[in-house]
């Protein structure tokens, strides 16, 4: 009898991690078109989480540009800049969650960049005014960035409540992201819509 208990449990521990949540989301602008490179992230409300030690990215420089144009990353990531060009650049920020600059460069810069503040990073080249791009240091490890049909799953979710936020770089409002509470269990889908500002990077590279 005990035995068969400890089976029982087992099964319902099991069967509770292979029902983990998902969050289907979409974000659309004022039109109704989908949106691009929009970050959707989900926290659990009053606990936020910083990445484990060690957790890096990389935002590259190729063809006198950032790859990606939006890096989320969960804050207390490490992330590096190399620079694939055959030309120096460098690599700065002024934005309050992240103020650094990188010394004009070629090849991998053996130091990487700490992200350690929440919020939304723009980054630039003081040689390339047309080179931009943007890092996203969220309180969380629930997030993704959106596809060309403006889409993006996030999976692997514990059930509960979630404050689901979307941002994107060009957003029209000055509310840094919009939000949704939410309770997810099975799979949940969100819907977002925004107005966005032009895109800087539509400008003539030099």
């Amino acid at each position: 009898m005990i035995v068969h208990t400890l089976i029982l449990a087992a099964l319902t521990v099991s069967s509770g991690v292979a029902a983990a949540a998902t969050l289907e989301g979409v974000v659309r602008d004022a039109a109704g078109r989908p949106v691009v490179d929009a970050v959707i992230y989900a926290m659990v409300p009053g606990k936020p989480q910083a990445a484990k030690p060690g957790t890096s990215a990389i935002v590259d420089q190729i063809d006198k540009e950032f790859v990606p144009y939006v890096l989320p990353v969960q804050v207390g990531t490490q992330v590096r800049f190399p620079n694939q060009d055959n030309i120096r650049h460098n690599v700065y920020s002024f934005s309050p969650a992240k103020v650094f600059s990188l010394q004009l460069y070629r090849g991998t810069m053996a130091e990487p960049v700490l992200f350690d503040k929440p919020g939304g990073i723009v980054l630039g080249c003081n040689i390339h005014d047309n080179m931009i791009a943007y890092v996203l240091a969220v309180e969380t490890p629930h997030f993704g960035v959106t596809d060309a049909a403006g889409k993006v799953s996030l999976r692997n979710l514990a059930a509960g409540e979630y404050e689901v936020m979307a941002w994107h770089p060009q957003k029209q409002e000055e509310a840094a992201a919009v939000s949704r509470r939410v309770s997810i269990s099975g799979t949940a889908t969100v819907s977002f819509a925004i107005t966005l500002k032009p895109d800087p990077r539509k400008k003539p590279k030099r």
